[in-house]
């Protein structure tokens, strides 16, 4: 499961129970999240991981308090999993001026019962005519996965949610899915909505009603990939719906929708045929 918890913007304390209700009822095994508020010890994701009982690693703070400043509240990425995560990994993505900027990725190795798996949360630029930035992030994203994961003919495949801020047909989102050249070689990810999801998987929709002002509402800016070449089937999608679209916790929990992912794991492959 991917998700993008809009920080602290809007009625967060109510958000924050409708976004645990959620994950509660799709018992992901593994979620990646986006615009995590930190203060302190406490976090959005530490909130979620105590209450359901996962384990959590954040990123680094994008925006971290100067010396003799007050606390500031912090931005992260985070990965909550039903077990242990190892190899914790906070990178800064480049920004407009070609140094590390703000956007993050942070990357953990799931200590799972078929292996260490590794997972990866990212969320990149947001304006709508920083595509070319996107596509320098993409391509460090890109880079680090063929780093970070193990043997691709072998070793389980490195699962990668976020929020892209970017629609399908985008050039990042072509150089991820091998569409366009650039990408390191023998190394594609897998976009799972495309795979097997039904319908357009929007989430950033117009019935979202904070997005009563959204100038582009109506687009998939969030993904879950898998990376291959992958030891087949294992990690090859099955299903995927989105979570978190309406009020039925009482009120809608994010400005984004949640996309959720079920994949093969290596003891599902007999059972699947």
């Amino acid at each position: 499961m991917t998700w993008n918890l809009w920080w602290r913007f809007g009625p967060w304390q109510e958000r924050e129970t409708a976004i645990i209700a959620v994950i509660a009822a799709e018992q992901p095994d593994v979620v990646l999240l986006q615009e995590v508020w930190s203060h302190g010890p406490d976090s959005s994701a530490a909130r979620i991981a105590d209450a359901l009982g996962y384990h959590a690693v954040l990123s680094d703070d994008a925006f971290p308090s100067a010396a003799g400043e007050p606390e500031r509240i912090g931005f992260h990425n985070a990965i909550l999993s039903r077990w242990p995560l190892a190899d914790e990994c906070s990178i800064a993505l480049v920004n407009s001026q070609g140094a590390p900027g703000h956007r993050r990725l942070v990357a953990a190795q799931m200590h799972s019962p078929w292996g260490a798996w590794p997972v990866l949360s990212t969320h990149l630029d947001y304006r709508f005519d920083e595509s070319a930035l996107r596509q320098a992030q993409a391509a460090e994203l890109l880079a680090f996965v063929a780093e970070y994961r193990g043997d691709p003919d072998t070793a389980l495949p490195m699962i990668v949610g976020g929020d892209f801020n970017a629609v399908p047909d985008s050039d990042e989102i072509r150089l991820l899915t091998g569409r366009r050249a650039g990408a390191p070689r023998n190394l594609v990810l897998s976009d799972a909505w495309e795979q097997v999801g039904e319908g357009d998987g929007l989430t950033w929709r117009d019935d979202n009603p904070y997005q009563t002002i959204t100038a582009w509402p109506r687009r998939r800016l969030d993904y879950v990939f898998v990376s291959w070449p992958r030891p087949k089937p294992v990690g090859n999608p099955v299903a995927a719906h989105l979570a978190g679209i309406d009020d039925r916790y009482g009120i809608v929990p994010s400005d984004h929708a949640a996309v959720v992912v079920e994949l093969v794991t290596p003891d599902s492959v007999g059972s699947r045929g």
